[in-house]
């Protein structure tokens, strides 16, 4: 048990790291065969006259479920896979809440949200996901909410046996909201330290407003729940929207940034390609200039010193892939007629407040606002980024990953002589990862990149994209015989997920089939803004680390409603259409069926 006050902002991020480490202690680390479950609730009064603070306290338990390892029906029973003392508490409204939610997230990868607004006026927002599936969310959650300057009453955490998480947040509006709020002031811009959402473009921001921005993003930070950028989420100088960008370009630019230079090409066309010694030179310089030029640190310090370019530069991202209006057409056009007080989003409010900077405009305050050439490099590298964005599921209602589509126009030719097709880039909380290919129609292997160490991580992370697209551009040249061209997929394991690696398939499958299949389902799976302008189809296939997952992947899409779903990967079982590639001496079984069809024909024993 742990008594945290609350409301002191000197004292906030040791309450935060308080919360993080009951996520890796216990939320993080439950599975069903050994679970925890978590009351929290928040004193009403003051922990003493000259404090003006409340008093939390967290109650961790280990669970005890009704049946712990439930099969077949019972695994949609919630009086068989709850914990006894929920069980004994919740009431009968509660147990059908509950249960719908785990219907849910059984059903469909990724978070089911929902909220209710209590008699009390209290609104509880209830989220549901697998069991980890995610880290660190529930600290995660707790800064998007006071983001929005709400409490929480009390907060409940239950396991469930079937292997489901469900959260249960009872929020209400802070005294310092309700106090901006009710102030004359609080209309156009924010005060020093408040929130910038309380000042929205259309004035102070309601409480609905609030739990439905809250709603949407919780998603989002299900997907990256906590980022470099935290300190300044956690103080209001950026959205968590901004904050999981700059995140997100901050990856970008460690496997991007060109940092070889114009000398680098000129002594590219001086030196003898035919000469061994002279390209062993070439590739030592070239390897010591990308490890030591810019690294990942000084990257990162770069673009946490100018939050306010950051923000201009996600401005111009949400520009492009933001879908501005969330209602029917002819709704908007009656909405305007008749000027009627529509509900907008926040994310609207926050892009109306100020008009996006045109990219040359961007490029001069880029110029202006720098102190050196190298910090103006990162952030244009945060502007090509914003460029050769064709799709994004950044936006989607719910998701699992983050995914791009990029268009490969920012690959340095001197670098990567032979331009790919199409580039996907996908960001998770446990991984990184990248989609290859030289043709449209192309196919190749997924590989999952393991690290034994720290150090081992650190190469991996500086050569994962030269490394896949070495391999892309290997397997095209493999299949030059056949119509499918080559492509190859990546997924980088972090540190702390090396022993996730189905978890990191799942989200990386997902965030690419939110690409490839249009959006049906309004507030789950919406239509995303395709500057692509038309389809596209992936074919997976085994490699490294992921032979074993290509059913999975192929009813995945199947259940997306993929219409390619039977061609989606190889490497299937035969029960479902797949081809044994031992049998047919496939990939690199061919050499023992080679080894074995000499010692045929040499009449060897």
């Amino acid at each position: 048990m742990r008594f945290l006050p609350t409301d002191l902002k000197p004292i906030a991020l040791t309450i935060a790291v308080s919360i993080l480490r009951i996520d890796a202690e216990y939320l993080d680390v439950s599975v069903p065969q050994s679970a925890y479950r978590l009351e929290s609730y928040r004193s009403r009064g003051k922990v003493s006259k000259s404090l003006d603070a409340s008093l939390r306290a967290y109650f961790v338990n280990l669970c005890d479920f009704v049946n712990p390892d439930p099969q077949g029906d019972e695994i949609h029973d919630i009086k068989q896979t709850s914990d006894r003392t929920f069980l004994a508490k919740a009431t009968p409204a509660v147990l059908d809440l509950y249960s719908s939610v785990i219907s849910k997230v059984l059903d469909r990868t990724g978070p089911v949200i929902t909220q209710t607004t209590l008699p009390s006026g209290e609104h509880r927002l209830v989220i549901g996901y697998r069991q980890r599936s995610t880290q660190g969310y529930f600290a995660g959650l707790s800064d998007l909410y006071h983001y929005y300057h709400m409490y929480s009453s009390r907060k409940y955490v239950e396991q469930f046996s079937c292997g489901v998480t469900v959260i249960s947040l009872y929020l209400d509006t802070s005294k310092h909201a309700r106090r901006l709020a009710a102030s004359p002031s609080s209309s156009g811009q924010s005060s020093a330290g408040s929130s910038p959402v309380l000042a929205a473009a259309n004035g102070a921001v309601t409480v609905d407003e609030s739990i439905r921005q809250i709603m949407k993003e919780a998603s989002l930070v299900y997907c990256i729940p906590s980022t470099p950028f935290q300190t300044l989420f956690r103080t209001g100088v950026l959205s968590v929207q901004e904050a999981v960008y700059g995140y997100t370009c901050w990856i970008f630019a460690q496997h991007f940034l060109n940092r070889l230079g114009s000398e680098y090409a000129t002594l590219v066309e001086i030196l003898d390609p035919n000469d061994a010694t002279d390209m062993e030179v070439l590739a030592k310089l070239k390897k010591r200039l990308r490890q030591e030029t810019f690294t990942r640190e000084l990257i990162l310090d770069i673009m946490l010193r100018y939050p306010e370019l950051l923000k201009d530069l996600y401005k111009d991202f949400a520009n492009e892939h933001y879908i501005h209006s969330e209602l029917p057409s002819y709704v908007g056009k009656l909405a305007n007629r008749l000027n009627d007080d529509l509900h907008v989003s926040l994310s609207e409010q926050r892009l109306q407040d100020k008009a996006p900077l045109a990219k040359e405009d961007l490029l001069a305050k880029i110029s202006r606002t720098t102190t050196n050439e190298n910090e103006a490099m990162v952030l244009r590298a945060m502007l090509d980024f914003n460029k050769h964005v064709l799709k994004t599921n950044f936006y989607q209602p719910t998701k699992v990953a983050l995914s791009f589509r990029m268009d490969p126009g920012f690959l340095p030719a001197i670098e990567y002589p032979n331009k790919p097709f199409g580039i996907f880039l996908v960001v998770g909380n446990e991984f990184r990862g990248f989609h290859v290919r030289f043709q449209d129609v192309a196919r190749g292997g997924i590989r999952i990149v393991r690290s034994r160490n720290a150090e081992a991580f650190s190469i991996n992370q500086r050569t994962l994209f030269d490394e896949n697209y070495s391999l892309a551009s290997t397997q095209h040249r493999k299949n030059k015989d056949i119509p499918e061209g080559g492509s190859k997929g990546t997924i980088l394991l972090n540190m702390d997920a090396q022993d996730r690696p189905f978890v990191a398939f799942e989200k990386y499958v997902d965030a690419i089939l939110d690409l490839l299949l249009t959006g049906q389902s309004p507030g789950i799976k919406d239509r995303l803004v395709d500057r692509l302008g038309r389809e596209e189809i992936l074919f997976f296939g085994p490699d490294e680390g992921t032979a074993g997952y290509m059913d999975w992947a192929s009813q995945h899409a199947r259940k997306r409603g993929a219409p390619f779903w039977k061609a989606f990967t190889t490497g299937k079982s035969q029960t479902m259409g797949g081809i044994p590639h031992d049998l047919y001496g496939m990939t690199t079984r061919s050499v023992h069926q080679y080894v074995l069809g000499i010692i045929r024909q040499l009449g060897l024993d």
